[in-house]
């Protein structure tokens, strides 16, 4: 009986390609190569220009709004699929509309559950992904999830900060569970921000649970999207007399006015992953590359190797 490995492949989504590059570089290989076409309407095919039948096939894609990446990424696993790879792996840096994890109100839709059921008829075989929203997502697959921490690479940055009076914070109730997982690991303080919106992005008061006076604050989140929990939550620590305020958040979506909160407020610096591309440049950015995680990972993955010691919390 044959005892040959099955070759790995690896292939990026248009919107991640700096990653996968920075991915894939780290693993010790080469993008394979992928055509798309494009239709006058808006339509688009991408092909691979390279047999995967057999292999092992890593596709390296984030699904963040707009619906294209998505598209893209369930297209390319149904070719994938069709071309007779043996194992398809979607790999998800950031895994889009992971906040609609549950029906908040009557008559709305349960979007990270359809993405799940629509990533496994695609073709995704093994899904490989990083902070989600909600750790429970993973229950919405019947195939085997690898849910990463971003904690892996942000812990050691902390350390090398070398804070004086650290205090972890955690921007709203949901990320209390996140916050005390920093603290434990940092043997700091916890605090917790209190907020109620008149509706999405949008808040309408804001209260801080414990004391940060005199303290250097770290703020912990899954994703920073307007900006607006962030810049807020850290106005008011200044306000309460905290000396400096800094946020990590893995997934930078920053869409509309994110960056002119940023600027503007009392962050000393927002510390992200490039899970999703920046849209621009910001002297409060710092931003910690994710790539040689995942690139660890997808090696154990290919060789059947336990991958346990990535997961820190």
């Amino acid at each position: 009986m044959s005892t040959a490995v099955t070759e790995a492949k690896f292939f990026a989504c248009n919107q991640s390609t700096i990653l996968a590059e920075k991915i894939v570089a780290a693993y010790g290989a080469k993008l394979g190569n992928v055509i798309t076409s494009t239709y006058s309407d808006g339509e688009f095919q991408p092909s691979f220009e390279e047999s995967v039948r057999g292999s092992r096939v890593f596709i390296i894609g984030s699904t963040h709004p707009n619906s294209d990446h998505l598209m893209e990424m369930l297209l390319m696993l149904d070719a994938a699929k069709r071309a007779s790879a043996r194992h398809i792996t979607a790999v998800l840096p950031y895994y889009g509309w992971a906040r609609q994890d549950r029906k908040d109100k009557p008559r709305v839709p349960i979007a990270a559950k359809l993405i799940a059921k629509m990533l496994e008829t695609a073709g995704a075989t093994r899904i490989i992904t990083m902070d989600l929203h909600a750790d429970q997502i993973q229950g919405f697959f019947e195939k085997p999830v690898d849910h990463l921490f971003a904690s892996t690479i942000f812990l050691p940055y902390l350390q090398s900060l070398n804070l004086s009076d650290l205090t972890i914070a955690s921007p709203d109730m949901g990320g209390s569970k996140r916050a005390y997982a920093y603290s434990k690991a940092l043997k700091s303080d916890v605090v917790i921000c209190y907020k109620q919106r008149a509706k999405a992005n949008v808040i309408s008061h804001m209260e801080l649970i414990g004391d940060v006076t005199g303290k250097n604050v770290v703020l912990v989140d899954d994703m920073v999207d307007t900006a607006g929990t962030l810049t807020k939550a850290a106005d008011l620590m200044i306000e309460r007399g905290a000396k400096s305020v800094r946020a990590i958040c893995t997934h930078p979506i920053l869409s509309g006015t994110a960056y002119e909160k940023l600027a503007n407020s009392k962050l000393e610096e927002l510390i992200v992953t490039d899970s999703i591309p920046l849209r621009q440049k910001s002297d409060k950015i710092r931003v910690v590359s994710c790539a040689d995680l995942f690139a660890d990972v997808m090696h154990r993955v290919h060789h059947n190797e336990s991958i346990s010691s990535k997961f820190i919390m």
